[in-house]
């Protein structure tokens, strides 16, 4: 299945690397929608993809996904949250 995952994400280095670890066994396309971290979060996402892009918060979480999803190149896609992962 082409899959691509789609993160929006801020300030949550605390939490990144778990959902992107839990996402590495199954070869999925991730893509990091970034909304202003001044942490470490996009260092960390660095070290699992390259798919990383910044978008200005606009209060509006929907077109923080539809961004996201706008850098996907996979027919399928799920959207996650930094403090998500899988089991």
């Amino acid at each position: 299945m082409q899959l691509s995952v789609c993160i929006i994400t801020k300030n949550e280095q605390q939490n990144i690397a778990r959902c992107l670890e839990s996402l590495m066994p199954y070869g999925f396309e991730i893509v990091v929608a970034d909304t202003g971290s001044t942490d470490k979060t996009k260092e960390t996402v660095l070290k699992y993809t390259d798919n990383l892009y910044d978008f200005e918060w606009c209060n509006d979480f929907a077109a923080a996904k539809n961004f996201a999803v706008s850098k996907a190149t996979n027919p399928y896609v799920v959207i996650l949250v930094s403090d998500e992962y899988i089991e």
